[in-house]
């Protein structure tokens, strides 16, 4: 019985100073114009010298890809993409230190998605060989680019491109994966539809990570689209327990957030603590 209740006031003790210790967060949002005439502003990625990269509709309903610099706004425009407002228009999506913004359109030969890196003024094409189309997502400061590509039967694959080299990227018992982002580290965010039509998250890395035990997490059951322009819509679910986490090949992480880190840190005194009573 004693042992019970030191067991209970450990626990206690270890939510407390977990609570206490977790900084309050907050968040300053600012508005983010590419101009003052301009109909739509699309902004998805930032470096960090908090330069901004994205999309624009100007007054004419004409789409652009978009590089803003505090105030100073990069124009960009490429005559081989079409001219399409919206999903398909020419946008970029991440942007490394340098200052190198990757992106995708489609193409006026082909009307594949292409995908593309733009530095200094200059494109240079970032298309995953024999496929259906390409869509560049991400840089890191090394150069290395991710993104998605369709394969000849139109199944949607992750890769990643380093030099002149692509390397394919797909979850094992998955479909559809895609290679979001990649950090200095060579890390990448990567998601991919289950077995239930569900949206699982990964991390991948370059050699076997350490499992660690943290909660399973969804997203909304959705379609697969191959365009971005459609964010999934984020829904927590509270298991019972808390299953391990599967890798594959020695490669990939399952993603969890930060509230799930926290439960899951909590969560394992208490599993001891019941142990040690028993």
């Amino acid at each position: 019985m004693k042992r019970s209740i030191l067991g209970v006031l450990l626990v206690l003790t270890f939510v407390a100073v977990g609570i206490a210790a977790a900084p309050p967060l907050t968040f300053t949002f600012s508005d983010v114009h590419a101009s003052k005439t301009a109909i739509e502003t699309d902004t998805y990625g930032v470096n960090d010298a908090g330069v901004i990269v994205g999309d624009y509709v100007d007054s004419a309903s004409v789409q652009h890809g978009m590089i803003l610099a505090g105030k100073k706004l990069t124009t960009v425009n490429n005559k081989a993409c079409a001219a399409i407002s919206g999903t398909g228009g020419i946008s970029f999506y991440g942007v490394n230190s340098a200052g190198a913004a990757v992106g995708w359109c489609t193409s006026t030969k082909t009307g594949l998605d292409t995908g593309f890196m733009y530095a200094k003024g200059k494109f240079t094409p970032v298309n995953f060989p024999k496929s259906n189309g390409t869509q560049a997502t991400g840089i890191n400061d090394k150069g290395e680019i991710v993104g998605l590509y369709l394969d000849s039967a139109n199944a949607t694959h992750g890769f990643s491109k380093i030099g002149t080299k692509y390397k394919d990227i797909s979850v094992k018992g998955e479909t559809n994966t895609v290679a979001w982002g990649v950090n200095n580290a060579g890390q990448i965010t990567v998601y991919a539809t289950n077995s239930a039509g569900d949206f699982d998250s990964f991390l991948v890395t370059g050699r076997p990570s350490r499992t660690l035990t943290t909660p399973t997490q969804r997203a909304d059951s959705a379609p697969s689209s191959t365009r971005l322009r459609q964010p999934l819509r984020a829904r927590s679910m509270a298991p019972t327990t808390i299953p391990p986490v599967p890798k594959w090949a020695g490669y990939f992480t399952k993603a969890s957030t930060t509230m799930w880190s926290i439960q899951a840190a909590l969560v394992a005194p208490m599993v001891s603590m019941t142990s040690l009573s028993s």
